[in-house]
């Protein structure tokens, strides 16, 4: 297996994303995961650009990264400026990295147009800064900048940039598609006669995907020569984003069979993904390639009853290789095989034939088909058919809820309370609550009626509220599906209520969530 070097720029070209601000403790944890999963190089950020990069970089000595090499990225020196008298070229080294990543520009047209310099100029700013940088690091890496657009416009000047790098001591040249237009055979070509112009040298690939190509070009560029890889997690970038690492590491090591991380660490790809989704606040599309949660989700009938006979039938590699897992949803579309998976995978062994497999089938089309939505709420699916077959307790037995709603006047919001009458085993629980709207208020009420009697849901949040109309042309008579998503810290599940009244769904969301928490939290405890 050939070696292919992950160069991972999500804490520097990923942080530039529209809506994505990682604080330092933030950029300090992605990068003790990302070295933790096995990446080669860590782009931490520019140094003179802002306060927080520089301290990124002190802070980042501290830990010791064990695989993984940390970069400092800046550009070269400025037209007509001495090397020295440069504060930018004085911040890199000031970051004291082993390695130091800088742009230059290969493309003739930013160099007259943008810079407003000339050609030669430019040769010398790119020759001069990694000849000086290289005194000071083990390792100079340069980044041609829009070279695809460059080389298009004028091959011999894009080349000359990459030769004055090269004289200049650079260990790679990287081939920046900074404008994400070029397209997988343009890129292939491209590469492929840059590595016949300069057979010994270290090539490498920088995407960016406006046209929907990063990964697709990543994957031409190395098979045409290639051998670093620029990206970041989950493809988060400026405008459409980067290359995502996340389809290229398992694409190029799974299928092309090169060498990119430690085979062991693969398993860690969803987890790393989900974790930087969560510190950027980007929520991972759960469409995403390999990593979504959707990824290996089988919702038709002949696709689950085909993969439960043979997975590679509609799947085209095992989820547990990058740390994923099968999915087989229920739902209107649902036949016998997706409901016989999921109820074994709640633990609830049933004999096929069995008469009680197609009424509820039966039960949960209908159920669908009033407006529920099981795909998103498996924690109300698992509660259905565990009590389809008496296998949940109850816990409570409720008696009556109020939720009341008030605005004077000179009040600036309304005033939202609730009140829920519920007894435990006998005993009567009557509480209020107030909350900063009515589903809030009810929320809290149902929970202070409960904790006495069941303290783990205090450990409970309520992190996602959703509600849709399903039959708009009803109007203000048509039924509303509200989706809960809880977690306790350990686990995260969804439920779902339908109701022509959204407290009513809301209600029946919320009761599920808690009745899910007790449910898990005593099956935990039987199995231990």
């Amino acid at each position: 297996m050939e070696k292919v070097y992950t160069y991972d720029t999500t804490l520097r070209d990923g942080s530039q994303a529209e809506g994505v601000n990682f604080s330092l403790e933030d950029k300090l944890r992605i990068a003790q995961k990302l070295d933790e999963f096995g990446i080669d190089y860590i782009e931490g950020g520019w140094p003179y650009a802002n306060p927080k990069d520089n301290l990124f970089f002190r802070k980042l000595r501290s830990i010791k990264l064990i695989h993984s090499k940390p970069v400092a990225f800046g550009s070269t020196r400025k037209p007509g400026k001495s090397i020295k008298e440069d504060k930018q070229i004085e911040a890199l080294i000031k970051a004291e990295v082993p390695v130091i990543t800088v742009f230059g520009k290969s493309w003739d047209l930013h160099v007259t147009d943008a810079l407003k310099t000339t050609l030669d100029e430019n040769l010398n700013m790119v020759y001069e800064t990694v000849e000086y940088l290289k005194r000071y690091v083990e390792e100079v890496i340069f980044d041609a900048e829009h070279f695809f657009d460059g080389y298009t416009a004028n091959p011999e000047y894009a080349l000359a940039v990459l030769e004055s790098a090269l004289r200049g001591g650079a260990d790679w040249i990287v081939l920046c598609d900074t404008n994400g237009g070029k397209l997988p055979h343009e890129v292939y070509e491209i590469t492929k006669a840059v590595r016949e112009r300069f057979p010994s040298a270290n090539i490498g690939i920088h995407a960016h995907n406006d046209s929907d190509t990063a990964v697709a070009n990543s994957i031409m560029a190395v098979l045409a020569g290639a051998r670093q890889v620029h990206g970041t997690i989950n493809g988060i970038g400026e405008r459409t984003g980067n290359a995502n690492l996340c389809s290229i590491i398992p694409n190029l090591q799974l299928k092309l069979r090169y060498d990119l991380i430690p085979e062991e660490n693969l398993k860690k790809l969803t987890e790393l993904a989900r974790f930087v989704a969560e510190l950027s606040n980007m929520p991972l599309p759960r469409n995403m390639p390999y990593v979504g949660e959707s990824a290996f989700a089988h919702k038709g009938g002949v696709h689950a009853s085909a993969v439960m006979k043979k997975a590679k039938t509609y799947e085209h590699i095992d989820p547990e290789l990058v740390g994923n897992r099968r999915k087989i949803t229920v739902s209107d579309l649902a036949g016998k095989s997706n409901l016989l998976y999921k109820l074994r995978e709640f633990g609830i062994d049933v004999d096929e034939k069995s008469p009680d497999l197609l009424k509820l089938i039966e039960r949960i089309k209908e159920l669908e088909k009033e407006g529920y939505h099981f795909e998103a709420a498996e924690a109300s699916l698992e509660l259905l058919c565990k009590r389809y077959f008496g296998l949940v307790k109850d816990y409570f037995d409720f008696d009556a809820y109020r939720v009341l709603i008030a605005k004077r006047r000179d009040d600036s919001i309304p005033t939202s309370e609730a009140t829920v009458r519920l007894a435990v085993e006998g005993v009567d629980e009557h509480t209020a609550a107030l909350g900063n709207g009515p589903i809030s208020a009810l929320d809290r009420a149902l929970r202070k009626a409960l904790e006495e009697f069941y303290p783990n849901l205090k450990e409970i949040q309520l992190i996602d509220y959703k509600v849709r109309i399903i039959n708009e042309s009803e109007g203000t008579s048509a039924k509303v599906r509200v989706l809960v998503e809880t977690t306790d810290g350990k686990r995260k599940w969804g439920t779902v209520g339908v109701s022509e009244n959204v407290i009513e769904a809301s209600w029946i969301a919320l009761r599920d969530a808690i009745v899910y928490k007790l449910m898990k939290d005593e099956e935990d405890l039987q199995d231990s």
